[in-house]
């Protein structure tokens, strides 16, 4: 038996815990964000890709990303409860991945948006979403 350390639990499937509430945590909160700040969201996306060609579907692109994060985080949560409960990681699989493809998606944006800044934040994030993925993966 591998060393148990919490619970029963081992130190990689701990650490596959915490960068899943991690994950949850983001994804949840960006996505919710987007929801109920919804004008002050779509006034800042809106002005980010004035001068791109996404500039007119700014509003379907919000809903994408927001449907994206939200599904993220919530299928992460889901998939860490099912962890904990019955040792399954195919949810928290799904939701990780979705969150990597987020990131991607985020990461794009702000490349189309010469916002090389913003891009650069997005790397300690794909990071994070990538590491829960294989860790869960690898469960």
């Amino acid at each position: 038996m591998e060393n148990e350390i919490i619970m029963g639990l081992t130190a990689f499937e701990i650490t596959a815990l915490f960068f899943g509430l991690m994950v949850s945590i983001l994804f949840v909160q960006s996505g919710l964000d987007k929801v109920f700040n919804y004008q002050g969201e779509k006034a800042f996306y809106t002005q980010h890709f004035s001068k791109t060609f996404l500039a007119p579907i700014v509003p379907l692109l919000m809903l994408v990303i927001t449907l994206f994060e939200i599904a993220s985080g919530f299928l992460t949560a889901v998939g860490i409860v099912l962890f904990l409960l019955y040792g399954t990681t195919q949810l928290a699989v799904m939701g990780t991945a979705l969150a990597c493809f987020s990131i991607i998606q985020l990461f794009m944006g702000q490349r189309i948006a010469k916002d090389y800044g913003g891009a650069a934040v997005l790397i300690p994030y794909f990071l994070l979403t990538t590491g829960a993925f294989l860790l869960f993966a690898s469960l």
